[in-house]
């Protein structure tokens, strides 16, 4: 397999930048290409003045002729929004997709052991239950369905107004989804007993459960945050005015102990809330501008993804802009800003490691050390945007799924492993 730093710096090197463009090749090979094409756009007249450094389909297609990854799963036949892994053994994958379609499939081989059908719209949510042995499909328009996986049967399935997200408890076969007119729904599965968190008329965008079960945390489409009591029903906290944001939550992600929540908006900033007290205790945003190929210059950088690193004091936010900027949780100071060429879709940390992997618009799965804020890899092979992926928690094998309709198994290399 060819992913080392080395060959990485290799591809990316001013040298083969110029020949790219000297040559003017109809067909470059994968060692002439490089991705850093505001240098591109700057030497080269022929691309349209409104670019910004973004990749074009035919780049981006030439790029992936170099194909990390050890397998492609290509069932779908539209986009694929969403991926997670089993819980229970890691050993299977569920994806959504464009296709209305989610298909559980095994990791090591690529082969679908259940197609799941009978969506209206494109499945945006899908994920195992805590013990692997259910796995919940969830699609825009609001259909929910839960399938057994042993028996590959549908158990369960009930309609609610657009769906925004959708979560297992941690350690109990119940559901939660949040919705487009404010709604939190909870459901005992496949009893199918329902509980209802009244709405505050407007999007509840984002959640989590905390890991103690008893509270979910929810964001809205206004900036405000809520604390939920779930057996009660009743809200804990409410963190809205000055203390919530200014716009519509984007991500939100808490701690192992749930102690702390970290939250991401539309308005740049990513607040840090003591879950017990519901009070904000820090605040984290990047000086800058607009977001990368964005027209309007009011348009804020918007914080896209979020997360906590578990083995060290640190915290990491990703931009729209392409920055993925590493925190010191205590001192609230920021240790590294990790530049990408395009806009980051999502983060994850590993799970006992100090690194932490982004994928973004411009095809690529990378692996930062938030130590050193240096790249340790880069992973390619999607000939479109990467909208999902995750990694497994020995942090040897990630998925990816991409606008190019395929989903991808990579074999993470690092030399301290």
């Amino acid at each position: 397999m060819d992913n080392t730093e080395e060959n990485a710096i290799e591809l990316h090197g001013d040298e083969e930048i110029i020949e790219v463009i000297d040559l003017n090749e109809t067909e470059p090979c994968p060692d002439d290409l490089a991705d850093d094409l505001e240098d591109v756009d700057f030497e080269d007249p022929g691309n349209a003045d409104d670019d910004e450094g973004w990749e074009t389909e035919d780049e981006m297609e030439a790029e992936a002729e170099h194909d990390d990854s050890e397998f492609t799963f290509s069932k779908h036949t539209g986009s694929v929004f969403c991926v997670r892994l089993d819980p229970a053994t890691n050993s299977l994958a569920v994806t959504g997709g464009e296709d209305d379609k989610a298909y559980v499939w095994r990791v090591s081989d690529g082969e679908a052991l259940l197609e799941c059908t009978g969506h209206k719209d494109s499945v945006t949510c899908a994920m195992f239950s805590h013990d692997s042995s259910m796995v919940a499909t969830g699609d825009m328009s609001g259909m929910i369905k839960v399938w057994k996986v042993e028996t590959k049967e549908e158990i369960w399935s009930f309609e609610v107004g657009d769906l925004e997200w959708l979560e297992w408890h941690p350690c109990a076969p119940v559901l939660l989804a949040g919705t487009d007119d404010g709604s939190v729904w909870m459901w005992k599965i496949p009893a199918g007993d329902c509980k209802t968190f009244q709405s505050p008329a407007c999007q509840a965008t984002s959640g989590k459960i905390l890991p103690d079960g008893k509270r979910a945390v929810v964001g809205y489409e206004d900036g405000t945050v809520r604390v939920w009591d779930l057996k009660h029903g009743n809200t804990v906290h409410v963190i809205k005015g000055q203390d919530g944001h200014r716009g519509a939550l984007t991500c939100l992600a808490c701690n192992k102990d749930g102690s702390l929540v970290l939250t991401g908006s539309v308005d740049g900033c990513a607040k840090l809330i003591n879950t017990t007290t519901g009070k904000v205790v820090g605040a984290f945003s990047v000086e800058g501008g607009k977001a990368k190929g964005s027209e309007d210059e009011e348009e804020s950088n918007s914080v896209e993804s979020v997360g906590f690193c578990n083995i060290l004091p640190l915290v990491a936010v990703a931009y729209l802009d392409g920055t993925l900027a590493i925190y010191d949780l205590s001192t609230q100071i920021l240790r590294h800003r990790c530049q990408h060429e395009a806009g980051i879709v999502h983060l994850q940390w590993e799970e006992s490691s100090s690194v932490v992997s982004t994928c973004s618009l411009d095809g690529a799965l990378r692996l930062w050390d938030a130590r050193s804020g240096n790249l340790v890899s880069e992973y390619r092979g999607h000939t479109a945007e990467i909208l999902d992926f995750t990694i497994n928690r020995e942090g040897t094998l990630a998925v990816t799924t991409s606008g190019d309709k395929q989903a991808k198994v990579f074999c993470l290399q690092r030399p301290d492993r």
